[in-house]
């Protein structure tokens, strides 16, 4: 916490054009990063302002927030800093208070940092900045303390929040490995209304893989064919090469185990999310 403190004292100082006196150790660049790939500036930008598209996009965002000296999570707070210290509380920075917590920036972390950032850049903007963090941090109480009555009603751990995967996902899942020799067999679990993306493991031969539903409620579909309700107990073999999807029923949590078949030349394939048209339909 030490450092995360310096870290943000130093920043509003750089940001106001402060000069100070002192040593900023370097990051562990042991700290993994994922990788940052930025469309905006093209989406957006694209054909009216192509140059400054290319910045933003592989510049800043590429080769920038892809440097590895710096972790995301770091990053995503000097960014927040940067931008309260400047007065700047539009959209901008709660997009980057998304990212912030996207990245692994807790309620209390956030909190204490925009405290902390108070006392150098100004009451006001603290004030403007929290009122954008408890828009990003609403469902945190909430969702923490139905996480902790919902595990107490399952055998097996929740894990930890499936972040490498989170872009294939709609809502929040978490990731514990159950069992990583000989079968690989891991509890993936789902918060309400999560579920992810339509996608294929393809094999060229044996492959798939096998749900074995362990708590709460969730649905199983297969490209072309109604929706299969899971229950504990509830056991589906996925056929290799078959497009389809599983998550939880909007109103409750849901956990399976995935037990990995093997096969011969396997891989996944992620598509096309489950659009809110096609999941409304469930009950």
């Amino acid at each position: 916490m030490k450092k995360t403190v310096v870290y943000i004292t130093t920043l509003f100082l750089l940001a106001n054009g402060i000069c100070f006196a002192g040593n900023i150790k370097k990051e562990n660049k042991a700290m993994t990063n994922k990788k940052i790939v930025q469309t905006a500036g093209r989406n957006s930008l694209g054909t009216f302002a192509p140059e400054f598209a290319h910045f933003n996009d592989d510049v800043l965002f590429g080769e920038n927030w892809n440097n590895k000296d710096l972790t995301l999570k770091t990053r995503s707070l000097i960014t927040v800093i940067a931008l309260m210290s400047q007065g700047i509380t539009d959209s901008s920075l709660k997009y980057h208070l998304q990212n912030a917590k996207n990245n692994g920036i807790t309620k209390e972390e956030i909190a204490a940092a925009i405290t902390h950032t108070a006392f150098y850049a100004g009451w006001p903007k603290a004030w403007a900045t929290f009122n954008l963090a408890k828009e990003v941090w609403i469902d945190d109480t909430v969702v923490s303390t139905e996480k902790e009555k919902y595990a107490k009603t399952i055998m097996f751990p929740i894990g930890e929040p499936n972040t490498a995967y989170a872009k294939y996902f709609i809502g929040q899942s978490y990731l514990a490995p159950v069992s990583t020799k000989q079968v690989k067999i891991f509890n993936v679990t789902f918060e309400p209304k999560c579920r992810n993306n339509w996608h294929i493991h393809h094999a060229k031969s044996g492959g798939g893989q096998m749900l074995i539903a362990v708590g709460g409620r969730g649905y199983y579909q297969e490209w072309g064919k109604e929706p299969i309700e899971m229950n504990p107990g509830d056991v589906i073999n996925i056929p290799a090469n078959v497009k389809h999807w599983h998550g939880a029923a909007p109103d409750s949590w849901f956990s399976h185990l995935a037990v990995e078949i093997d096969g011969v030349e396997t891989s996944n394939e992620w598509l096309e999310q489950v659009t809110d048209k096609e999941y409304n339909k469930l009950k």
